[in-house]
């Protein structure tokens, strides 16, 4: 299965082809970069970067992979809107699954052995005293969907069981924890997703339609307030 996956959800985008040569082997190519904005104005072109660099056009894709949040309103919707379009004009089905979960299996290969026996919660800063959370077992397995919560409240959920947090928040959350009586540790607090994880991913994934974003909470932008504006026709 040939595989265009991306990500525009957090503080990156990335973008990965994986594909099968006529030879039978399996490759891949991919690009990352680090950013704050400008995600939309980034993406395509990168998309376009990436699939030339592998001689691919979008004939040769089988299925699309995407994050579908939790991050900025942004930068989900950036990805999700890229997705449909191009399901829409490739006629390919997409496949996608949480920031937090590729975040999950980045960290398992991180960590390695230093993950063995403990709970694993990625941890992401989502700003005003909030983050995203989810937590996996040793097997990969999701214990719960995402969710947006006060770092204190993480105790709740991992009771005595040994923590390893990872990503943007993952110190604010072990000190929580360990405020509460709890065991963690903190790493890899530099950690985004990365779409070369998801398109290892995609394979395993079931295709979603329709593809809808992940919002955990409402968008920051309010209606007008001044009716003044309603009287001019």
């Amino acid at each position: 299965m040939n595989v265009l996956a991306f990500d525009t959800c957090l503080g990156a985008v990335s973008v990965a082809v994986r594909w099968n040569s006529p030879q039978g082997v399996w490759l891949a190519r991919d690009a990352f970069e680090a950013r704050e904005r400008g995600h939309a104005e980034r993406l395509m072109p990168m998309i376009a970067e990436v699939m030339g660099g592998a001689g691919l056009a979008f004939s040769d894709i089988d299925r699309i992979a995407v994050t579908t949040g939790p991050g900025s309103f942004t930068g989900v919707r950036v990805g999700i809107a890229a997705a449909r379009g191009l399901a829409l004009a490739s006629g390919r089905p997409v496949a996608a699954t949480t920031t937090l979960a590729v975040m999950a299996r980045q960290a398992d290969a991180l960590l390695g052995k230093d993950r063995a026996g403990r709970l694993l919660a990625v941890a992401v800063d989502a700003r005003r005293g909030m983050i995203f959370l989810q937590l996996f077992d040793d097997a990969q397995g999701e214990l719960g969907p995402p969710m947006l919560l006060a770092p204190e409240d993480v105790h709740a959920l991992t009771g005595a069981r040994r923590v390893i947090v990872v990503g943007s928040a993952a110190g604010i959350v072990a000190k929580a924890i360990a405020a509460a009586g709890g065991t963690a540790q903190a790493a890899l607090a530099d950690l985004q997703p990365h779409a070369r994880v998801l398109a290892l991913m995609a394979d395993r994934l079931t295709p979603t339609s329709p593809l809808r974003p992940l919002y955990l909470r409402p968008p920051d932008v309010k209606p007008q307030g001044d009716k003044s504006l309603a009287r001019v026709v």
